[in-house]
């Protein structure tokens, strides 16, 4: 085995978050299962409102991280995280669509990216997630809109080989500024 592949493998017990000063590798994977047993216990004893407000936690961490540092991808992180939001609540989508007073076949258009949510639908969505959010921690009543305007920005930058040669031609700069 190279060693590459040994540190590889010897990382692999890392994952329990067990310490790795141990005498042998023996011993520290009997740790690292007993840790992750007594992990896996805990969380079956959590009730289903401790749960949902560990998913809405980790949702929010997640839409602050792409604001923070975005990343150019190709799927719809909004309809991503909004989906998640709905599920980590709702039982049904349709309960969802009717306490933001929309359509269902909105809300089902809007996750599946063949309709834009109007500014109509983020603000519902925004008041929303402030209600939910009360008694979680404190999520700030633009992340919607901020997670929904950076997805925008990313394909506008990202598509910039598609429409550019078509824009260009009607950009004209008839005086330059001096530069200082």
């Amino acid at each position: 085995m190279t060693s590459r592949k040994r540190e590889i493998r010897e990382a692999e017990g890392a994952e329990y978050g067990v310490d790795s000063r141990y005498s042998s590798k023996k011993d520290r994977l009997d740790d690292g299962k007993a840790l992750m047993e007594a992990r896996l216990q805990r969380m079956k004893n959590l009730s289903a409102d401790q749960i949902v407000k560990a998913k809405l936690l980790q949702l929010k961490l997640k839409m602050d991280e792409y604001i923070k540092e975005p990343v150019y991808h190709t799927h719809s992180a909004f309809t991503e995280f909004l989906t998640s939001y709905i599920d980590a609540i709702y039982s049904r989508r349709n309960s969802f669509a009717k306490d933001i007073d929309v359509t269902p076949v909105l809300l089902s258009q809007i996750l599946n990216n063949h309709r834009e949510p109007n500014e109509e639908f983020l603000l519902r969505l925004m008041i929303h997630a402030e209600k939910t959010y009360e008694h979680v921690c404190q999520f700030h009543k633009r992340t919607w809109h901020q997670v929904y305007f950076q997805e925008k920005i990313c394909d506008v930058i990202a598509s910039q080989d598609k429409w550019r040669p078509d824009v260009e031609k009607h950009v004209k700069i008839s005086k330059l500024a001096k530069v200082l």
